[in-house]
């Protein structure tokens, strides 16, 4: 090798272990967070508001802090992600004030403020810890079809329950054995269907537009109320208690990562149901993915960047 192809090889030689260098450098900067060993796991129920939900949480706090989220979504009814909470499956999801007092605790609510309380309270005894509400109140209630409605001119539950054994009930299947459900309903207003059918909760506004049957439970931020024109009937002896709705996390991941409070505070009131019905409905009637949609919410209320 001549003189100058030496000084060529040399030059070419250096030239490449600087670019190593700085491609090492930028590479240990970019997956520091992945690398940094933090590492929770978020879960989540079995129904579109709930993942959506989930998902906004997952996304901030990845957004905001070196944690790394892994997601266990969709995970099943109630009690089931309750459950994983407790034996540290999952360590954090979002939960319902009502659903944590009567379904989990089977102690009585009472005003938003008392129930919310209550719930922070309750925990306690688990080694839990509920976080401040998001902002909206997602309560279960009752329609029926405009033409229902009509045809036994029902307003309120009370109506209802005067011609329920003549009527076709089909809910949630858990909403069929909660205290907080059907049971519960049904022993306040005497209400008696023909029969009571448990389903999945997106089947259910498929068989009432059907004709399958004539009542159905929903939730109060569901966009199939108006999208299939629903009447949603009054609680007239107020059976349902508010769940609104926030993070529940473990005592011993928020003493680990105490952050993770101070970022899911800035998400405090920041849904209204209004909001909550127009999210459901992008993934439910539109079609748009959970995680594009959660995103897009969390770019626009201006809490992470697009």
């Amino acid at each position: 090798m001549n003189r100058i192809n030496k000084k060529l090889f040399s030059s070419s030689v250096i030239l490449m272990s600087l670019i190593l260098i700085l491609a090492a450098c930028g590479s240990s900067k970019d997956t520091a967070g992945a690398n940094s060993g933090k590492e929770i796991t978020m879960g989540s129920k079995n129904f579109t508001e709930n993942i959506l939900v989930a998902e906004m949480m997952a996304q901030l706090i990845e957004a905001k802090t070196d944690i790394k989220v892994n997601r266990k979504l969709n995970l099943g009814g109630s009690n089931v992600v309750w459950t994983a909470l407790k034996n540290n499956e999952i360590q954090l999801y979002p939960d319902y004030t009502g659903t944590v007092v009567a379904n989990y605790y089977q102690e009585k609510t009472g005003t938003a403020e008392e129930t919310l309380e209550r719930a922070k309270e309750l925990v306690k005894q688990d080694k839990l810890v509920f976080l401040d509400p998001l902002g909206f109140n997602n309560t279960y209630t009752l329609a029926v079809t405009k033409s229902t409605a009509e045809k036994y001119n029902l307003k309120t539950y009370s109506d209802l329950a005067k011609v329920s054994p003549d009527l076709v009930l089909g809910v949630e299947f858990e909403f069929l054995d909660r205290d907080d459900g059907y049971p519960g309903v049904q022993k306040l207003y005497n209400m008696n269907f023909k029969t009571a059918k448990g389903m999945d909760h997106g089947i259910m506004y498929q068989a009432i537009k059907g004709g399958e049957t004539d009542v159905t439970n929903a939730y109060s931020t569901d966009a199939q109320i108006k999208a299939n024109d629903l009447v949603i009937l009054e609680d007239d002896k107020q059976f349902f208690p508010p769940y609104y709705a926030a993070p529940i996390i473990r005592q011993d991941t928020l003493d680990q990562y105490p952050e993770i409070a101070d970022v899911l505070k800035t998400m405090n009131d920041s849904i209204t149901e209004e909001d909550m019905q127009d999210l459901n409905g992008k993934v439910d009637i539109e079609g748009l993915k959970e995680d594009q949609v959660a995103h897009d919410f969390l770019v626009e209320k201006g809490l992470i960047e697009s």
